[in-house]
């Protein structure tokens, strides 16, 4: 590692600009650090799930997916560049049919919640959905203060897997924990 990290007070960041990682400055509100500051969301929600007790093969899956995550951090902050890749997005399609398969076809929608294991999954598949949403949205090429996105197929295909395979686990953890999936009902309050 070439650079490290000594000094965290740097000041450079007062004015309301941020540098990318091959050394221009932005707007911290660009689309760019706005999809960067998501997929760090992201990862730290990851972070609070891995906090829990969870099965060997799900807590490697996720640690594989924090660093793959970070990866795609540092892929946003230098336009252009591409670390993630279709390996990538077959490893995480390849975790969602592996604890799909055990369980039960879904005939409702379901609610998030169950096990506090399985609200925090759910919770990280809303905060990739709207990390998702930011990357699409620089893709785009709606941020001009780059003059280009820079942005790959593959990071969008991978948060949404992150998405997909976050649904799953959810399923998979409350079925760990004793408790089914909470249905949602049709109509439940409405006779009030």
């Amino acid at each position: 590692m070439g650079n490290r990290l000594s000094k965290i007070v740097t000041r450079t960041g007062d004015a309301g600009t941020t540098g990318l990682g091959d050394g221009s400055r932005v707007a911290k509100d660009s689309l760019r650090i706005e999809a960067i500051g998501e997929v760090d969301e992201l990862n730290s929600t990851l972070g609070l799930l891995l906090t829990e007790e969870l099965p060997d093969d799900i807590r490697e899956g996720l640690t594989g997916m924090q660093h793959d995550l970070f990866d795609l951090g540092g892929e946003l902050c230098i336009p252009g560049m591409s670390i993630i890749g279709q390996a990538h997005v077959d490893r995480l399609e390849d975790l969602v049919e592996r604890f799909n398969e055990d369980l039960t076809p879904l005939k409702d929608f379901i609610l998030p919640g169950g096990t506090r294991a399985a609200a925090y999954a759910h919770l990280v598949r809303t905060v990739a959905r709207r990390a998702e949403r930011r990357v699409v949205h620089l893709a785009n090429g709606e941020d001009v203060t780059t003059g280009a996105a820079g942005v790959s197929d593959f990071a969008r295909k991978y948060l949404n897997r992150v998405s997909d395979l976050m649904f799953v686990l959810g399923r998979l953890l409350n079925k760990a924990g004793g408790r089914g999936d909470v249905l949602w009902v049709h109509g439940k309050n409405r006779g009030y």
